[in-house]
C-alpha cells in the first residue's frame, strides 16, 4: 500500500453516516473518494458532499456520494483535501490543480478541515510558488503589485492546449515564487487585498494534517 493509499484509508474512517462533507481536489482525494465508495457501497452509508472542482465532482458521483451545495448546507461537518507544501505550524500551499478558491470555500465553511498528505510534502518553512487565481481583465495591475511584493510571476499554461490554464471559475492561474515564507497568514492576507486576485493558495485554516510515511501515518494536530 503507497503512502496515498494509507492516508486515503486513515481518513475515511472519519467519515459517518448523513456526513454532509467539503471535498477538495488532486491525486490523493481521488484515492480517497475511491475507498469512500467503497464504504458507502459496503455499509449503505449516506454522504453528501460540496466538490470542489469538476474533477471531483465527477469521482464523488461515481463513489455514490449525493452531490449538495452551499444554498442547501452553508455549514459543512468536515473538509478532506490534499496539499502541495505543509510547513511545521500546519499552514499549506494548495491550488497545483488550480481548484483552490473553491477548495479554500469548502474549508472555511467546514466545521473540520483536515489535510491528507505524503510525509515529502513536509517543509520547515513553505517556499514553493503561491498559485493565485486572478480575474484576467486585472492581469497585468495583479503582476505589477506582486512584483512590487518581491514575487516572481509566472502564468500557468495548459498542457493539452495553447495559451493559459482557466479556472472552473473562469480566471486566470499566476504562480507567484516569493522564496521561503516567514509570515504565510500577512502574505495571504496581503495577496487578497490587491484588486483583481480572487483568491490565493496559502491555507492558514488547517486544524488537522494526516501524513503518510512508509512506517504508517502522523497525525499533526494545532
Amino acid at each position: 500500500m503507497n503512502e496515498k493509499e494509507i492516508v486515503a484509508e486513515e481518513a475515511v474512517k472519519l467519515v459517518e453516516d448523513g456526513m454532509v462533507l467539503g471535498i477538495g481536489s488532486g491525486t490523493t482525494i481521488a484515492v480517497f473518494l475511491e475507498k469512500l465508495g467503497e464504504r458507502i457501497k459496503k455499509e449503505g452509508l449516506e454522504v453528501y458532499g460540496v466538490p470542489s472542482s469538476y474533477q471531483s465532482h465527477f469521482l464523488a458521483l461515481k463513489a455514490g456520494i449525493r452531490i449538495v451545495d452551499l444554498f442547501e448546507y452553508s455549514e459543512l461537518d468536515l473538509c478532506i483535501d490534499g496539499a502541495d507544501q505543509i510547513d511545521k505550524n500546519l499552514n499549506c500551499i494548495k491550488g497545483g490543480g488550480g481548484a483552490l478558491t473553491r477548495e479554500k470555500i469548502v474549508s472555511q465553511a467546514s466545521k473540520r478541515f483536515i489535510v491528507i498528505a505524503e510525509e515529502r510534502k513536509f517543509v520547515d518553512k513553505l517556499s514553493m510558488p503561491v498559485p493565485i487565481e486572478v480575474i484576467p481583465f486585472a492581469y497585468g495591475h495583479v503582476v505589477r503589485k506582486l512584483q512590487e511584493m518581491g514575487g516572481i510571476c509566472k502564468l500557468r499554461e495548459g498542457s493539452g492546449k495553447l495559451g493559459p490554464v482557466i479556472s472552473d471559475n473562469g480566471n486566470f492561474i499566476i504562480d507567484c515564487n516569493f522564496d521561503e515564507i516567514e509570515n504565510p497568514k500577512e502574505l495571504e492576507l496581503s495577496l487578497n487585498a490587491i484588486a483583481g486576485i480572487v483568491e490565493n493558495g496559502i491555507f492558514c485554516n488547517v486544524d488537522e494534517v494526516i501524513l503518510g510515511s512508509k512506517d504508517g501515518i502522523k497525525i499533526l494536530k494545532r
